[in-house]
């Protein structure tokens, strides 16, 4: 097993070099040449550790079971995550190496928590580096690993299942590393897009990019203090919203799409659902927010933006939803509990297992009426697992045991029961901004630092569906 893991995770790590490619060439440009040696080091020792692994173990066979498979998962988000801390810290953006840490966690977890107060003052390149760990953790660090692992001779499906969001795991084609090289393509056409329209309507290349990096991954890290109502741009907004909503999206429907493939998108029971819980929110909010902006085109443009935020656990934000009337402080509250679909970069429950545990409500309300019938739940205009119940309903129980110890945690930090609550629901469903001391105008800089650590483990806990991190607290997971 440990040269499984060393020779993945030094896979892993030589493309975590490689991007750093980024960020130097934004610092080439923008004359900010104190702050290359903070890429450039980590980037020559991730590709030395790469050759030399590699080297010294390329007659060595790679076996991917199960248990090894949880183990290099999670490793590899620990390792990324750490990597991804080493140019803030060199670089004197962030010199403490938990706030570091925390805020490399936020942002390959796409959950967007900041401990900065002013993301303005930072050099270009680390502000774009923030946004470019949200883009290769929204798609999945170890999905892009799986589409390079043929290189090394194994496949990666194991990986795939152990990383991936959502009850059921699939193929959209006869091999993983295929599909995932697939999904990447999509994501990267998406990214190029945004980015052409965002400088279309007034933005930099490089605010544009960070931008669309931060949107495409569901992650919600801005170039700018007051994120994307900096900017005060209608069109801004528009396009911004359209693509957190298409992030939320499970990712495999636009390659159903592409193959024609268009019943598999119109039977989607997730799709349906999201699509109508989105509009639902939207509509409820834009009424009631309409005396608060003076018009009901101009509440709508508020709602359907913070919706889209909020839903796909993006994060972004064009005002501050905690000054918004009661009822349209609930409806996002609610969507907290929701989160975009499973197979997506957005985090949260996932609505798949909304509409799991709606049709077995369906079901057993129907058994009370006719006791000797025979019920089954339908998925997609198909009979769904039998045990998917069991599955959804064990993942929901220990969703809310973790919310409730990460609230606990939160409130022995001082935190008022509200804040520490929301807190939890957003670190847990990798959202971002919660409500109270811990809204979108402010940030999570103050908190003390044994709870930065937990919330740090509890971005990672969700953005791995859970098991995959809590799993090494379980003894006999250790035993042979």
């Amino acid at each position: 097993m440990l040269i499984s893991l060393l020779r993945i995770n030094s896979l892993l790590l030589g493309i975590m070099g490689t991007t750093c490619l980024i960020p130097i060439t934004t610092a080439f440009a923008y004359n900010e040449t104190s702050i290359i040696p903070s890429f450039a080091i980590p980037m020559i020792c991730s590709w030395i550790f790469l050759l030399f692994i590699n080297l010294f173990f390329r007659n060595k066979k790679i076996e991917l079971r199960t248990k090894t498979a949880f183990v290099v998962v999670a490793s590899a988000w620990i390792t990324t995550s750490l990597f991804g801390a080493i140019p803030l810290i060199i670089s004197g953006s962030i010199p403490s190496f938990t706030d570091a840490f925390f805020e490399s966690v936020s942002g390959f977890t796409t959950t967007g928590a900041t401990i900065l107060s002013d993301v303005e003052t930072l050099p270009r390149s680390i502000n774009l580096w923030r946004c470019t760990m949200h883009w290769l953790g929204g798609m999945g660090i170890v999905a892009l690993t799986v589409a390079l692992l043929p290189l090394i001779g194994v496949g990666g499906f194991q990986l795939i299942k152990a990383e991936t969001t959502g009850p059921e795991k699939s193929k959209v084609t006869p091999k993983i590393a295929t599909t995932s090289k697939v999904l990447w393509l999509i994501y990267l056409i998406l990214t190029a897009v945004q980015t052409v329209l965002l400088m279309v309507f007034g933005m930099d290349f490089i605010d544009a990019l960070s931008h669309s990096f931060a949107t495409l991954g569901t992650g919600g890290f801005s170039t700018r203090n007051a994120s994307i109502g900096y900017y005060n741009s209608a069109p801004i907004d528009i396009i911004c919203t359209v693509f957190m909503f298409l992030a939320g999206i499970n990712f495999s429907l636009y390659f159903y799409a592409i193959s024609r493939k268009f019943s598999e998108i119109r039977d989607n029971s997730e799709l349906k659902a999201y699509i109508s819980i989105f509009l639902i929110a939207v509509i409820l909010i834009a009424i009631n927010i309409t005396q608060t902006y003076g018009s009901f085109p101009h509440g709508l443009r508020y709602a359907f933006f913070q919706t889209a935020s909020i839903i796909t656990t993006t994060g972004f934000a064009t005002a501050d939803f905690t000054l918004w009337p009661s009822l349209s402080q609930f409806v996002l509250f609610a969507l907290f509990f929701v989160g975009g679909c499973s197979g997506s970069t957005a985090g949260g429950i996932k609505v798949i297992r909304w509409v799991v545990l709606f049709k077995q409500v369906n079901n057993e309300t129907k058994r009370l009426l006719h006791p000797h019938g025979v019920f089954s739940i339908r998925l997609n205009n198909r009979p769904g697992r039998h045990d998917i119940v069991y599955s959804v309903a064990a993942f929901m129980a220990t969703y809310l045991i973790l919310v409730t110890i990460t609230t606990m945690f939160g409130c022995m930090a001082q935190l008022d029961l509200f804040s520490a609550f929301t807190g939890a629901l957003s670190m847990i469903g990798n959202i971002g901004p919660a409500f109270g001391s811990l809204g979108p105008s402010c940030n999570y800089g103050s908190l003390p630092s044994l709870l930065k650590w937990w919330y740090a483990f509890a971005m990672l806990a969700g953005r791995l569906e859970l098991y995959t991190m809590i799993i090494f607290f379980i003894p006999h997971y250790w035993k042979k």
